[in-house]
């Protein structure tokens, strides 16, 4: 590359003297002034090319900011395990391990999976980084039971879950990025690989998109997520340090819950993250729903709701920082919260704040209660806002990112 900028530089300075001798050009500083132009034409036209290369990628996050537009990424897949923020901050999913392919798309055998599937892999007792060989569409026939320390990484393949849901139960550090989950059932029990020992007997699942149980340490970013029979995302049962992030949710009723009932006191503890995520065409409510514990929800874009956008129960503390909302047209549901099984006079006492949010078409937020004292991990997980109105930019590649081998993504 720098001789190819030495001869075009040695060619630039024979086209000028050439023209000097033609034009009988002698002023010295004429010639200097040519000579600059021509030089910056080329660093213009080499800028130019050089955006055409990436394809304008644009990383307009900090999460994003941390690895993305590099063409180099397929290299350095594990690079990404340095990158998660919030509550999730520190996940690194299978960082360390082995690369396993998936090459099988098929879920014939959920006791038995034959190597190459998704659900060998995800039920191996060690850190794995699963990646895909190729496009594919996986119709799970069961939950998939997703053991400790694994980050299933769809960059540079196109690649869909439908049928049943993803389970983590009871587990540890781990990433779901760039996945598609859709058309979600509640699909029936039976004997379901869940680690390297034999196959345990499963009751019949929820119909979550993804169910996080008993779990911590656990980041899914850049999915996109629509259609589940219950939630698409649930957190519940003493889960805690999760961050849902880059996400895209459309078409769905229950979006994301945090803490399944208001008896679950185990979810005092709660600590989790909602940031840089586009809620649009269809969301309903739950954007999320919260009990019981701390929550930030930072810097996301609300393109409306039907029921609400935000709401809780059980004395929840959430932060509501820098985000976008949109209100629908209908002038009965320009509220974005929702406070529910309390009466106002207890449930205003809760610590439900809003700093830096932009409310648009008449968008109505009545915060309550007072800005918290923060304890050490809670401080230690916020992520700072930007204002409202960046949301657009911060969220613009929100969902499944367009990623090929050999080009920034």
């Amino acid at each position: 590359m720098e001789i190819f900028y030495f001869v075009v530089i040695l060619t630039l300075a024979f086209v000028i003297v050439g023209e000097a001798v033609r034009t009988d050009i002698n002023n010295e500083f004429e010639l200097c002034k040519q000579f600059l132009s021509m030089l910056r034409n080329l660093y213009r036209a080499q800028l130019n090319s050089t955006r055409r290369d990436l394809h304008e990628c644009q990383a307009n996050n900090i999460i994003d900011k941390c690895w993305r537009c590099k063409p180099n990424w397929c290299e350095n897949r594990q690079a990404l395990a340095n990158c998660a923020q919030g509550f999730a901050k520190g996940t690194t999913g299978g960082k360390g391990g082995e690369i396993y392919k998936v090459t099988n798309p098929s879920d014939d055998d959920a006791a038995n999976p034959k190597e190459g599937t998704l659900r060998c892999g995800v039920t191996k007792n060690k850190p794995l980084w699963i990646i895909f060989e190729k496009d594919m569409v996986i119709n799970l026939k069961h939950e998939l039971v997703i053991q400790c320390d694994k980050t299933i990484d769809g960059r540079g393949a196109k690649v869909e879950i439908t049928g049943a849901g993803l389970t983590l139960m009871n587990v540890k550090n781990v990433i779901i990025h760039g996945i598609h989950i859709h058309d979600i059932v509640a699909k029936g029990g039976g004997m379901i690989k869940n680690s390297d020992g034999p196959p345990g007997l499963r009751q019949k699942s929820d119909g979550d998109g993804i169910c996080v149980t008993g779990s911590s340490k656990v980041w899914i970013d850049h999915c996109t997520l629509s259609n589940a029979f219950d939630g698409l995302i649930d957190v519940t049962l003493k889960s805690s340090f999760i961050t849902i992030s880059n996400c895209k949710f459309t078409h769905h009723q229950k979006v994301i819950l945090f803490g399944a009932d208001d008896s679950h006191t185990q979810d005092q503890d709660m600590l989790a993250t909602v940031a840089f995520n586009l809620f649009t065409d269809g969301c309903d409510q739950r954007m999320p729903r919260c009990r019981h514990g701390f929550f930030q929800v930072v810097n996301n874009n609300y393109c409306g709701w039907g029921t609400y956008a935000i709401g809780g129960s059980a004395k929840p503390t959430i932060l509501s920082c820098g985000n976008l909302f949109k209100a629908p047209n209908d002038p009965a549901k320009k509220k974005v919260l929702v406070r529910a099984d309390a009466p106002e006079s207890e449930s205003m006492k809760w610590n439900w704040r809003t700093h830096k949010d932009k409310l648009e078409n008449g968008a109505i937020f009545i915060p309550s209660g007072c800005d918290p004292q923060l304890t050490p991990a809670q401080k230690a997980g916020l992520i700072e806002a930007e204002p409202g109105e960046n949301v657009p930019k911060l969220t613009s590649c929100a969902g499944v990112l367009s990623c090929k081998p050999g080009q920034p993504c």
